[in-house]
């Protein structure tokens, strides 16, 4: 009897074992069905997208508008039209960051394009919101470099309380490598404007160099993030570390050819994340790592233009690495330039393709 009873006993082990390892753990949550909504349409090249501490979407466009959209209804207000934007090409009003503590230092912080032909420039500038109302604008940094391709500028705010701007080579691809040039950078600003005392190069903004046309621009767990276009191969994913080079023009994506393991091994480059060939033109970034859709947890969501899709990039632990990429909404929505989340996990895309853009917001059934 006593044997029959054990025996009994061990089966009812194993099967609890078994159905145990075939559930998921208490840590771990089933995947979400992601659904598609288009909250407004008939814009025209959204560029920027900030999720406000107001519930509104903040949003920039090309030709000069700064607007704010309700998600709850998409109506969108017209908060302020920057006059003196140009827009050539890819350049005109682009990338925007909120001050962390809006409520109370309600600046917002944008960078735009100007002028015309060789005084083509770009200027990051602060405003102050007021009643409803941009005001008092004060610039923070001017003559940047700009050109009708490759101006970069993506803005971010980091916990420290500084201000990243990334610049494109402008068409000049040379001054990548060109330390006391403003193209081809990802720069380091107080919120004032002044220099911080902790950049790599004294009284220079620079923070990293050698970038082609970075367009995307995150920080995570303590680790900058930017996505870049390549020229006709090597789109990259780069972790950004202080006063490293990036290789351009010299290098295009890993130091993989001869003359570019040299020059990589003289000018401390660093090698991207990832890489796309064919390229994609990666452009918005974010991180995401929320439990409302669990499967994107401790990834890099990035949007792409001529890859019409949006990519998640899972990472590992330490945030060093990609372990595994998957695509969505691949060619559904046409080129994707901006993506921005809420702080319940609801993420929001804006299209580019220049006739009647979207801002979308993907949600879990």
């Amino acid at each position: 009897m006593k044997t029959i009873f054990t025996s009994i006993f061990i089966l009812f082990f194993l099967s609890a074992c078994e159905k145990s390892k075939n559930n998921d753990s208490p840590d771990t949550l089933p995947d979400a069905d992601i659904k598609t909504e288009v909250l407004t349409q008939s814009l025209k090249f959204p560029w920027e997208m900030i999720y406000g501490p107001d519930n509104f979407i903040w949003f920039t466009e090309r030709a000069g508008k700064i607007s704010r959209l309700n998600p709850l209804n998409g109506v969108i207000t017209l908060v302020h039209t920057i006059t003196e934007v140009t827009s050539q090409g890819e350049g005109g009003l682009l990338g925007m960051a909120l001050h962390p503590q809006f409520n109370t230092n309600p600046y917002l912080y944008v960078v735009y394009d100007y002028g015309s032909g060789n005084s083509y420039k770009g200027k990051v500038v602060r405003f102050t919101f007021n009643n409803g109302v941009l005001g008092a604008p004060l610039v923070l940094l001017d003559q940047i470099p700009a050109a009708s391709i490759h101006n970069g500028s993506r803005l971010l705010i980091t916990p420290d309380l500084k201000l990243l701007v990334t610049t494109g080579d402008a068409s000049a691809a040379p001054q990548a490598q060109n330390t006391n040039s403003l193209s081809g950078k990802i720069l380091r600003l107080n919120l004032d404007g002044s220099i911080p005392s902790d950049n790599p190069l004294p009284n220079n903004p620079l923070w990293s160099y050698g970038h082609r046309n970075p367009q995307g621009l995150v920080m995570a767990n303590n680790k900058l993030y930017s996505s870049e276009h390549g020229p006709d191969n090597d789109d990259e994913i780069n972790l950004i570390q202080k006063g490293r080079n990036y290789g351009w023009p010299n290098v295009e994506g890993l130091c993989d050819q001869a003359d570019e393991k040299t020059f990589c091994a003289l000018n401390n480059v660093a090698e991207p994340m990832m890489t796309w060939t064919p390229t994609i033109a990666p452009s918005g970034l974010t991180y995401y790592n929320s439990d409302y859709i669990p499967q994107w947890k401790n990834s890099l969501l990035v949007v792409a233009l001529k890859g019409s899709r949006l990519l998640q990039l899972k990472l590992d632990e330490s945030g060093t690495k990609i372990t595994s990429t998957k695509d969505f909404l691949q060619n559904q929505f046409g080129r994707l330039r901006a993506i921005c989340q809420s702080p319940d996990g609801k993420v929001y895309i804006g299209t580019s393709n220049g006739t009647n853009d979207q801002i979308i917001e993907i949600s879990a059934r």
